[in-house]
């Protein structure tokens, strides 16, 4: 078997959504999974819609997903002087022709079409036309077949059959001298020697074209292999109004490469039941034979479930690596003691389904100061609990071991001391120590806080109910 080349070619006109990332995913597993090569190829001849921040903007999306091309990036706009050439042996062997058709007729021409119930393809005019009108534009078309179909042999739709009557003359070059897409695309899959072409099925419209394009110039055909689209919950095409599309809104979501990566590979890929791959397991069990012909729905709150099993799969040293980032983004304070940051993600991952969610969780032990939550506060820090927590205060600060085991010996006590139920005393004390009434087990909580930490917020919750006893307990 000769070696399995895919590529990913993004148009930089903006910055690399999901759908796109999933394409530029599936090309990199097929190549990876057959020991291959993928190829990135940037396709910047849009001069007036590409722009340099959006290439930068695609390339850093593809090195956070961890999607390693193997060659390239190569640059499309390199190579117009390359295409040009195969156009002009086109026109001299026969299978192309210039048309010197004004914009105005084609107009004109595709209006008539449209009123006679006609496929509104050119009517190839300028196709046998032998003179050439002196200093007049003139765009070159490519000299298609009209008789019998062109069948497009694809890897996951089968055999897909095109009638060459509803096919184009298409335009190879354009009256500036530029290439179009279908031209440079051949072009370049044909000479970067790419062997399977792994793309949306919003092209295979295109496919039958390119087809005829490779015989005309005389390359070997690639394998072409479509991948449904992906929708939103509503089986509308996924867009803005269904959630985040960038790849980019997602790390800052705080999510995992490899979060995000075994999402996107589920979204119309499978492997029996299984949903949550490493990296090393999609490399190893993707295919394109259980690629699926319906349309991936995008399912935000699945995503989210995926990123959160990654999340619990990493190391602690790992995470505590991982959340960095997020906890500066939120103007939070490291810890001075690294194991102090593992201890704390240790804590958080377990309720946490992203990277912010983790931090946001985490502001009670990163932040010196904490705000009270005005309605966990009046719930839970109420009078009758005044005296219960003034005396665990008390036997707190008097422990000699600060430990989960001895915390909670203290809480025992005064559960007994005051006939109380553990949760009458522990949300108080979550309340107190951060600012909520979620998270983790109370007595980890005050492990991780320490002694220093936890009896003054302990004291200020005092002080509020005090401050608050006659509004939270009315007479």
């Amino acid at each position: 078997m000769s070696t399995v080349r895919t590529r990913f070619a993004p148009s930089p006109t903006g910055y690399l959504h999901i759908g796109g990332a999933r394409t530029a995913l599936f090309n990199y597993l097929y190549a990876r999974h057959h020991d291959g090569v993928f190829v990135l190829r940037v396709e910047d001849t849009d001069r007036e819609r590409s722009t340099q921040a959006s290439i930068d903007a695609i390339l850093d999306a593809l090195r956070w997903l961890e999607l390693d091309w193997a060659e390239g990036p190569f640059f499309q706009s390199e190579y117009l002087s390359v295409h040009r050439e195969h156009v002009e042996r086109m026109v001299a062997a026969g299978s192309a022709y210039r048309c010197f058709c004004t914009a105005a007729e084609l107009d004109a021409k595709r209006d008539a079409a449209r009123l006679a119930n006609r496929n509104p393809v050119y009517d190839r005019t300028c196709r046998e036309r032998t003179d050439a009108p002196a200093n007049q534009p003139f765009t070159v078309r490519f000299k298609a077949p009209v008789d019998g179909t062109t069948v497009v042999p694809d890897l996951i739709k089968g055999h897909v059959e095109f009638r060459n009557a509803d096919l184009d003359d298409l335009i190879l070059l354009r009256s500036d001298g530029t290439p179009t897409y279908n031209l440079s695309a051949v072009i370049d899959d044909a000479l970067m020697r790419i062997s399977h072409i792994i793309r949306g099925e919003d092209h295979l419209s295109n496919t039958p074209k390119q087809i005829q394009l490779y015989r005309a110039l005389g390359f070997a055909e690639p394998q072409f292999a479509h991948i449904p689209l992906i929708l939103g919950t509503d089986r509308a095409r996924l867009s803005k109004r269904h959630g985040a599309t960038s790849v980019t809104a997602y790390r800052d979501m705080g999510y995992l490469p490899d979060g995000l990566v075994n999402y996107l590979a589920r979204l119309g890929w499978s492997h029996g039941d299984q949903e949550i791959f490493t990296r090393a397991e999609l490399i190893e069990k993707f295919t394109l034979d259980t690629v699926g012909t319906a349309a991936g729905v995008y399912n935000p709150e699945k995503a989210e479930w995926v990123n959160a099993s990654h999340l619990k799969a990493l190391s602690l040293p790992a995470l505590a690596q991982a959340v960095r980032p997020y906890i500066a983004a939120q103007g939070l304070a490291l810890p001075a003691r690294e194991s102090d940051l593992e201890a704390l993600v240790g804590l958080l991952r377990e309720r946490a389904g992203t990277l912010v969610e983790m931090v946001h969780a985490g502001r009670f032990f990163l932040a010196d100061a904490i705000e009270l939550d005005a309605a966990a506060a009046e719930k839970h820090l109420t009078a009758k609990v005044f005296e219960p927590l003034r005396e665990l205060h008390e036997r707190l600060g008097k422990l000699t071991a600060w430990s989960e085991e001895s915390i909670h010996a203290t809480f025992l006590e005064i559960t007994t001391t005051f006939d109380l139920k553990l949760g009458k005393i522990a949300q108080p004390v979550r309340v107190a120590l951060t600012g909520g009434s979620a998270s983790p087990g109370i007595f980890e909580v005050l492990a991780l806080l320490g002694r220093e930490r936890s009896l003054p917020r302990l004291d200020a919750a005092l002080q509020w109910i005090e401050a608050h006893a006659e509004r939270t307990e009315p007479t």
